[in-house]
């Protein structure tokens, strides 16, 4: 597929298949005000984690925040979902997935990593926040790896060949620094039926060239049945090949 120019992603898991649409709430105002709201709630605990990561208040002050949030935290228990119901604001046909971990706008967990797709090639960039801290002033291991595996997917993906991943391999050059601008870059390097192989790396900003992590990943388009068996518990539109990846 070709790009006539680098397409944002800010809450997509993967690049829309060629004649999708851009997203599903163009026409909804109640879900794009929901969609904003889990935004600005996404962004407020991801600010939430790095703070409480970086803290160095004291225990008095430390107890009292625990106490507000088990009371935020039983305001938004009030209505929940399990785990085989998709989220209300999301649209995988669209490919809107808002609490992906990594890269969802409504996560506290995600860094969140901003990607692009421009032709063959897919670019992440992010800052990484204490909250990722392995060894001291460094980022963990886990972290990069979950980076670069959702970029390969996002690769995989933009040239046409969804699918889940299979294998993962990682080479760990030299430690990524926090609180510092990344670039991350991915593009698929082979496909062999429904075997794609994607091949990223991990830089800072300002040394793009200098590569500190690498990984190449294995990815496997499903099979209609697969996609049927593994999440025919979830909606129907999770059970289509082309949108049941991770």
């Amino acid at each position: 597929m070709t790009e006539s120019g680098p397409v944002t992603e800010p809450e997509r898991s993967y690049h829309p298949l060629t004649g999708q649409a851009a997203s599903a709430d163009g026409a909804d105002p109640a879900l794009r005000e929901r969609r904003a709201a889990i935004a600005e709630l996404g962004d407020a605990l991801r600010e939430l984690v790095e703070q409480a990561s970086a803290t160095e208040v004291s225990v008095d002050v430390l107890r009292q925040v625990a106490a507000q949030l088990g009371e935020a935290s039983a305001a938004l228990g009030q209505q929940t979902r399990s785990r085989t119901d998709l989220p209300s604001a999301d649209d995988l046909i669209g490919r809107q997935r808002m609490y992906n971990p990594v890269i969802g706008s409504g996560s506290g967990l995600a860094a969140p990593l901003h990607v692009e797709v421009a032709g063959d090639e897919a670019v992440g960039s992010c800052t990484l926040g204490l909250a990722f801290e392995g060894p001291p002033s460094f980022a963990h291991g886990g972290v990069s790896a979950m980076l670069l595996d959702q970029l390969l997917g996002h690769a995989a993906s933009a040239a046409g060949h969804p699918g889940m991943t299979v294998q993962l391999d990682m080479t760990y050059r030299a430690p990524v620094p926090l609180q510092t601008p990344l670039r991350l870059t991915a593009r698929v390097s082979e496909v062999t039926g429904r075997r794609i192989t994607v091949r990223g790396m991990i830089a800072t900003a300002a040394e793009p060239g200098n590569v500190l992590v690498e990984a190449v990943g294995m990815f496997v388009g499903l099979r209609p049945e697969q996609a049927a068996r593994l999440f025919g518990g979830v909606r129907p539109d999770a059970t289509n090949p082309q949108v049941a990846h991770d």
